[in-house]
């Protein structure tokens, strides 16, 4: 393929883009057109749907909750998001990072002051303004921001990593529901869930890109006063940040996004330390700790308490809020963790997804919240109060205001906020145009080019439309879709994981018929091991070789009034044979090639690219249940055959064992195996 094609060349795929571009320039022109009657609608849409759907919202981020933590503690923990031998793509340190600065950082610099300072002010329960109003709002505080956000992130993340890296699906929300779908996931169900993991995504970025120019907005103000609090400086600050958000994109994941995750990481743990030591420092580590043990003792109760006996809207503009916004970003964070956790086991990515972040923020909440809250109620600085309720944006400024350096850390903070609002739009882009491109790892610049501006274009129009309310209504109503989507990929991953032992059984049965081969296919297997096919070569070899095979096995099962389909993709190299018996069996075997990075083994004299574009090829055997990791490029006909029968003999075995399989002939099925090879008996 030449340069120019490959500058121009898209990944699109339509009946994913189409509908999601639709919506979206329905949406911007439709508020542009009539901003102010666009405010009346979100304003109407959002109070009915937290009124009528509150309950669901509570309950579902329970679930979640509940499922990846008892997940880490089984025996699935132990499974890699990959196959057995990867190691993680990225160290520690620079992992966290890269999921903290695409998780919510943003959210951190705009309500670790304000959330507090407003509770206290204005308790959801008890009187205003005493020690337990201030207690109370840490603890809300503590359970907005900790494990129940990262438990929707990392069961979106954890669902994709597995289907993508352990099974071989596309790297996208479709991927989820293919234990409960199966194929069908290629077809309209599957691209009406990318749509809406699409304008979530796009809606959940919005709010933040709008909530983060509003603080640069204060933080600008604050700093020079001749800079107006404006929705003209606000969407002019959008248009300026998402350009530098371009030059990101086009860097790519390792130099871009990497990059400024940890130059975020570094300023943000050094604006922790300097507030932290000099605020009452004693006094930040005394409620860290008891806040976060009333945290644990409360989660429970607060996890169901929707204020059913006291109707306010509070629960809407706070706790629905903050879990809608999150659900409506869970595409985009979940799908983005994925991307970068590839190697690690489940136990380890719910422990690093979950609890070192949801530790970090419990820090940042007690380090900014409660020197607030001192500085308030120890040392009487009570218009701190007043300019918090009259805009929240500022709060992390006019605390600042107390404290020394305050010009310094001012100008840090917006630097801050601006790599934070460059680093989720440029991740955003990433994961939205893989989600529109069917899961593609690998795009065009321009398709990431373009949602970058699209996702600007959103938050302007959002903002002309009534600001925050218009934010907070896109994205919980965004998120209604997807919570359901959730739902099902839940169970999807649970059924998977339930037959996961016979992903371990089918490959000691591989072994083991392996070694029964003659002694004339050593150099084969030798072959095997040392060579390195290219795509074309192991297209080639299933188009032909493997084709053959399934054909022929195709007019003996038929003879048996067996129904069989055998079918090739030409375009995604994938050959694949389907036995249907209505009611009894649904057998599924299907040869895939798949790109592996060359081992650093593997032709050492060759220039190696710095971005891994280097791939060897594998024609992987898959079953309805998933990948089963190993190779058959290089069999003959015969061979084929063979693999195929005698993963259909596991599974016609597995249906008789299983409590929930229907009465099966196997004297019919032996009779067929001994016809196919008479010198073997069926086992």
């Amino acid at each position: 393929m030449s340069p120019e094609n490959k500058i121009v060349r898209s990944t699109l795929l339509a009946p994913v883009f189409i509908p999601a571009i639709a919506v979206t320039f329905l949406l911007i022109i439709g508020t542009i057109s009539n901003p102010e009657m666009a405010g009346e609608a979100f304003s109407a849409t959002l109070s009915y749907v937290t009124r009528s759907f509150g309950w669901f919202y509570m309950l579902a981020v329970a679930i979640f909750l509940v499922f990846i933590v008892s997940i880490s503690f089984t025996k699935w923990g132990q499974i890699k998001l990959g196959p057995d031998h990867a190691e993680p793509q990225y160290s520690f340190p620079a992992w966290f990072a890269m999921l903290f600065s695409a998780g919510y950082g943003i959210a951190l610099l705009f309500f670790g002051v304000a959330e507090p300072v407003l509770h206290y002010a204005e308790p959801p329960y008890g009187s205003a303004q005493t020690v337990d109003s201030a207690r109370q709002a840490m603890q809300i505080a503590f359970f907005h921001w900790g494990f129940h956000i990262w438990a929707i992130y990392g069961l979106v993340g954890l669902v994709l990593a597995y289907f993508a890296f352990r099974h071989g699906l596309p790297l996208s929300m479709r991927s989820a529901l293919y234990p409960i779908i199966g194929e069908r996931i290629h077809g309209p169900i599957g691209h009406a869930v990318d749509v809406f993991a699409i304008l979530g995504t796009l809606f959940g970025i919005a709010t933040t890109l709008g909530l983060s120019v509003a603080q640069i907005n204060a933080g600008l103000n604050y700093l020079w006063p001749a800079i107006p609090i404006s929705i003209n400086v606000q969407i002019t600050a959008i248009a300026v940040i998402t350009a530098f958000a371009t030059i990101s994109v086009v860097a790519g994941l390792d130099k871009g996004v990497k990059r400024l995750s940890l130059v975020n990481m570094v300023l943000a743990v050094g604006l922790m330390l300097f507030v932290f030591l000099v605020g009452p420092t004693i006094i930040i580590l005394e409620t860290f700790l008891q806040n976060t043990g009333s945290y644990l003792n409360n989660i429970i109760e607060r996890t169901f308490n929707l204020q059913a006996y006291s109707r306010s809207d509070w629960i809407g503009n706070w706790t629905l809020f903050i879990f809608g916004w999150t659900i409506a970003w869970a595409p985009f964070v979940g799908l983005f963790i994925a991307k970068i956790s590839r190697g690690r086991t489940i136990r380890q990515f719910v422990f690093g997804v979950m609890f070192v972040p949801t530790i970090f923020t419990f820090l940042w909440f007690s380090i900014f919240g409660n020197t607030a809250l001192h500085l308030i109620m120890v040392e009487g600085y009570t218009s701190l109060i007043t300019d918090v309720q009259t805009d929240h944006a500022i709060a992390l400024f006019k605390l600042y205001e107390l404290l020394p350096l305050t010009p310094i850390i001012s100008f840090l903070t917006i630097i801050l906020i601006v790599t934070f609002f460059v680093t989720s739009s440029d991740s955003g882009s990433l994961v939205i145009d893989s989600l529109a491109s069917g899961g593609a790892t690998k795009t065009p610049a321009w398709q990431r080019l373009f949602w970058a501006v699209i996702e600007g274009v959103v938050a302007a129009t959002l903002l002309l439309a009534g600001g925050l309310n218009a934010l907070q209504t896109m994205t919980i109503v965004s998120a209604l879709p997807f919570a359901i989507i959730m739902l099902l990929s839940a169970i999807g991953m649970w059924r998977a994981l339930i037959i996961e032992g016979h992903r371990e059984t089918s490959l000691k049965a591989y072994m083991q018929s392996a070694q029964r081969v003659t002694a004339s296919l050593w150099k084969k297997r030798l072959a095997g091991l040392v060579e390195f096919p290219t795509k074309e070569e192991v297209d080639r070899f299933i188009a032909t070789t493997v084709m053959q095979a399934m054909h022929k096995l195709q007019l003996e099962l038929k003879k048996q009034d067996w129904p069989t389909e055998v079918s090739f993709d030409e375009e995604s190299g994938r050959a694949y044979l389907e036995v249907l018996k209505p009611d009894q069996l649904d057998f599924l075997y299907e040869i895939r090639s798949r790109a592996y990075p060359l081992p650093s083994f593997a032709y050492p004299e060759m220039d190696r690219d710095d971005e891994g574009d280097e791939h060897y090829y594998r024609a992987e055997v898959f079953l309805s249940r998933g990948g089963q990791s190993y190779d058959i490029y290089g069999y003959d006909e015969q061979e084929v055959i063979r693999d195929i029968l005698d993963q259909l003999e596991k599974y016609l075995h597995f249906l008789h064992i299983s409590p929930a399989s229907l009465p099966w002939n196997m004297a019919e099925h032996d009779e067929m195996l001994t016809q196919n090879d008479p010198e073997e008996p069926p086992k």
